[in-house]
């Protein structure tokens, strides 16, 4: 088995752990209830895609 031929130290490690970043979700408006929801995704309040109706979800009065 291949061994590393020198420790990589903190620094470099930190370095290259400094491109690792979390990016915030795309986030749009439902036009059926005005509520936060993915894009290209049927709305989990109100079940809606495109205007239409996809799916009732189990807590939607």
């Amino acid at each position: 088995m291949a061994l590393p031929k020198r420790k990589t130290s903190k620094a470099r490690k930190r370095k290259r752990r400094t491109h690792w970043k979390l990016s915030a979700p795309n986030v749009i408006e439902c036009k059926q209830c005005h509520q936060p929801k993915l894009p290209h995704r049927a709305c989990p309040n109100c079940g809606y895609y495109k205007g239409r109706p996809v799916y009732i979800p189990k807590d939607y009065q």
